[in-house]
């Protein structure tokens, strides 16, 4: 590598340089088109406009208007991209080892585009060091190391360094979004205006498509709220800087970002209080299913109020305004911010299959008992770090009947697990969870049919616990598991001659009557604010969040957790500076500024459960949630505290120079 880069220096090319189109602006108005044969630099559009908005615009007492801003920033993963590929020549077989989100994605990707059979291509995907939607996309680099790899016969290694990585991982979240909303005296919503342009680099990513941000927006603004009027119009364009596409809590925290902030400048433009003006307007919880959203979505079951009630108790809210209140009148700043959200999670094929994507909305699992009583779990849910193993296997061990380390649970090999989506969407637990619930329950059944028959006893009269066949009533032992494997393996001949055991099954999982099983939350930041440096010192956070049946509260509440640090990190430090020439001036981790651990508040976490009931489990996504409504959260806190002086910011990130400029300080930089 060391060698190929200093090669770099004796390369000579010339370029026909081109005008570049960094600012969305001017890429909407189209002065110079980056694709001519497209006539313009609109990737996508969208105008969405409900029956009766105008004449409902029209009785409202008070119109309020915001513009915000968003600047790009991208996932900063522990392990940056990696791919090796081997291609055999002797049976046209290609062997990828991979750091990625969707191995079976893949595979048809490179089957399709380098000409060999599916079946002849395996992507090995063992534990990836973080991946945050960013290695769920195909990437120009790895595609040429499998290419290179078949052209060459023998094996090609790619691994991206961390420069290469802020270069060419997929960046997100650049929009510039105006939002109206209209509003009763009495406080009800009726309804809201928006106007959103985003910027996603010179093409959209293949194959899943760097539209599905401003979609997403579009979709999901004014989520938790009950009114019936919106209007939206996304315009999608086409810049020179990096592509954009799917990263952690695609689209969310700029739609709540943009909804709570602007509910929050009608709540202080009618003097009330912000957590009064969303326990009027939040869509109550006994009016589920809800399907009049105005966007079109549809929610199975929500619980908007019982989350606010949870959170406002949980911080202690009316103690904690009156602190603030003390604290100004020696002028300390400090703000409390609300924000909330819903999520998609487990999405159906609606999602992609409905477009002609081939990126599978299943997953399966496959459970097999071994003579001695283990069982082995593999599943085509990957792991990335968010704990999809440990749930796998805490659902197999209770279902089954066995205790925890007598599960094994194996991932990330196209050749030995089921088909399926991958990890992305927080669909792990809600689809992949399912799928192996679903195949525990099958295999039970079939060890009590061995151990019904080893016995000679009534099916129905025996149960499985801790490890052991016992009498269901009684507990009484009836044969340890490790005997019901071993007749059934090694003596079935003592079993009816009709008998037959089938200790290894399979299962899938797609869910179906909802195009998406949305969770529910709402957040609080709490902050302070130097109005002579800029600084903004958080000092408590705060996440009731409903993601379903709750299966291990650890890795739940440290999913939210880590998810709230990552819409921190956007809020107030991560950003990607371009300069006019498109090219990014900050792709080290000496200029790109990340969340420490030191500059963190303590997050505290409540739940409400609401399962699903399109499965069995009950279990919704949780993944997202926290990088979802941390922005908006951190946003509102940092407005509520400047507004006694009259200022605010609107743009993200809320560095400290933009403080001092919203106070009037230092000058607005161009």
């Amino acid at each position: 590598r060391r060698q190929a880069e200093d090669a770099l220096e004796f390369i000579e090319v010339e370029f026909d340089l081109l005008p570049a189109v960094v600012d969305m602006r001017a890429a909407l108005e189209g002065k110079y088109v980056i694709h001519p044969e497209l006539q313009d630099n609109i990737c996508f559009s969208r105008e969405l406009k409900t029956e009766g908005f105008d004449e409902a615009w029209q009785q409202a007492d008070k119109v309020v208007e915001r513009t915000y801003r968003f600047s790009r920033h991208t996932g900063v993963c522990l392990e940056p991209r990696a791919i090796l590929a081997d291609y055999n020549p002797s049976d046209h077989s290609l062997t990828v080892y991979h750091a990625t989100q969707a191995p079976h994605m893949m595979q048809d990707i490179f089957s399709k585009h380098l000409n060999i059979p599916e079946s002849d291509v395996r992507i090995i995907c063992k534990d990836v060091g973080g991946s945050f939607g960013i290695k769920v996309h195909v990437y120009a680099d790895e595609m040429a190391t499998a290419a290179i790899s078949v052209a060459l016969k023998r094996p090609v290694k790619f691994q991206a360094d961390r420069m290469e990585s802020f270069l060419t991982d997929i960046h997100a979240r650049e929009h510039e979004a105006t939002i109206r909303i209209a509003v009763k005296n009495n406080g009800e919503i009726i309804g809201f205006d928006l106007d959103d342009l985003t910027g996603i680099g010179p093409y959209s990513v293949y194959p899943r498509t760097s539209g599905i941000e401003g979609n997403q927006v579009v979709n999901l603004t004014g989520g938790p709220y009950r009114h019936k009027h919106y209007r939206a119009k996304l315009n999608v364009v086409f810049t020179n800087k990096n592509v954009t596409c799917q990263y952690r809590a695609v689209g969310h925290p700029i739609a709540v970002a943009i909804t709570e902030g602007i509910v929050d400048e009608a709540a202080r433009e009618l003097n009330m209080d912000p957590a009064d003006f969303r326990r009027l307007n939040l869509i109550p919880d006994d009016a589920y299913p809800y399907l009049t959203f105005p966007s079109g979505i549809k929610f199975e079951g929500l619980s908007h109020q019982k989350c606010l009630e949870k959170l406002l108790a949980l911080m202690e809210y009316d103690k904690l305004r009156q602190e603030q209140a003390e604290l100004r009148s020696r002028g300390i700043y400090r703000g409390i911010g609300l924000a909330a959200m819903i999520e998609v999670t487990n999405p159906s094929p609606a999602f992609y299959g409905v477009g002609g994507a081939r990126i599978s909305a299943q997953d399966g699992a496959t459970l097999k008992f071994d003579p001695q009583g283990m069982i082995t779990v593999t599943c085509s849910v990957t792991e990335q770090g968010q704990g999809n193993e440990a749930v796998f296997a805490q659902i197999a061990a209770d279902v089954v009947g066995v205790s925890i380390e007598k599960v094994k649970v194996f991932t990330g090999d196209t050749a030995l697990m089921p088909y399926g989506g991958g990890t992305w969407a927080s669909r792990g637990a809600g689809i992949g969870g399912e799928a192996v619930l679903q195949a525990g329950k099958a295999l039970r059944s079939n060890l009590l049919d061995v151990a019904a028959a080893m016995l000679s006893l009534d099916k129905a009269t025996l149960d499985i616990r801790d490890n052991n066949v016992v009498d269901k009533l009684s507990g009484e032992l009836r044969a340890p598991l490790a005997e019901v494997g071993r007749v059934a393996y090694f003596r079935p001949d003592t079993l009816p001659m009709k008998f037959q055991s089938e200790l290894t099954v399979t299962r899938h999982y797609t869910p179906r009557e909802y195009g998406f099983t949305f969770t529910n939350g709402i957040q609080a930041s709490y902050l302070e604010v130097d109005t002579e440096t800029g600084d903004i010192k958080l000092l408590k956070h705060w996440c009731v969040e409903d993601c379903g049946t709750v299966l291990n509260p650890m890795l739940v509440d440290e999913q939210i957790r880590g998810g709230v640090v990552q819409g921190i990190g956007g809020a107030l430090l991560e950003e990607c500076l371009y300069d006019e020439n498109g090219q990014m001036m900050n792709g080290t981790m000496a200029d790109y500024l990340v969340p420490m651990a030191a500059e963190m508040p303590d997050i505290i976490i409540g739940h409400v459960q609401t399962p699903t009931k399109q499965s069995e489990l009950g279990a919704k996504g949780a993944g997202e949630a926290g990088t979802a409504g941390a922005p908006g959260a951190v946003m509102n806190a940092l407005n509520d505290a400047l507004s006694p002086l009259g200022a605010s910011l609107m743009m993200q990130p809320f560095t400290p120079q933009r403080v001092l400029q919203a106070l009037g300080k230092v000058p607005i930089e161009n």
